[in-house]
């Protein structure tokens, strides 16, 4: 006999489907609407910090460039500070909205973030956690949005005490959060679904 539960069930996942730039991101399949779409600039003025562009596209097991993936972040301004009442250690930056959102690229799968290098955020304990941006993937195939981090290979004396990096149990896969300088203020970060290069993500 089953036995009737005093709490709302979960409800079943789904997949983002064919639709989820036309919900999201109309402006970009060519419905103009709001006046743009949400989270296409992180910057509302002039800003605080390093401005600093992150690039990069979305493979599935094969190697092939997904090209009909979202991607949304959040992450502090270069002071560390996140856009939030609940912030106590200062005011962030007015101009920064710390949270963005791109499609990939219809023909290369690429997509595209202008923003700045966010500064290092207190863990709980006290310790400061290396820059880094929290990245969220959804595409079609994929049930529930995947959690990543963004962190910063020229970072190297942060990564190596931050308290998520020095947690993963493989470290040679540390490598897979850490987003390659390719040009003066710009940087590449490809995100694998599978494979032997498949990014870590986080269960949150």
């Amino acid at each position: 006999m089953t036995q009737p539960l005093s709490y709302l069930k979960e409800s079943p996942s789904q997949t983002a489907g064919p639709y989820v730039h036309i919900g999201c991101t109309p402006n970009f399949t060519g419905i103009e609407i709001y006046g743009g779409d949400l989270g296409t600039s992180m910057k509302t003025g002039p800003v605080k910090g390093t401005e600093i562009t992150v690039t990069g596209a979305v493979f599935d097991g094969m190697g092939s460039v997904l090209k009909d993936a979202m991607i949304e972040v959040w992450q502090a301004d270069a002071a560390g500070l996140y856009p939030s009442p609940k912030e106590t250690r200062g005011v962030a930056d007015p101009n920064f909205t710390g949270w963005g959102r791109s499609p990939g690229d219809m023909e290369t799968g690429e997509f595209h973030f202008e923003t700045v290098k966010p500064g290092q955020v207190p863990w709980p304990d006290g310790r400061l956690q290396a820059p880094h941006i929290t990245a969220w993937v959804v595409a079609r195939g994929i049930n529930i949005g995947l959690h990543t981090r963004i962190y910063f290979e020229d970072e190297a004396e942060a990564n190596a005490v931050d308290p998520i990096l020095t947690r993963i149990e493989h470290q040679s896969r540390v490598t897979t959060l850490l987003a390659r300088k390719i040009g003066d203020r710009a940087y590449r970060f490809d995100i694998h679904l599978q494979g032997p290069d498949e990014t870590v993500f986080f269960d949150i």
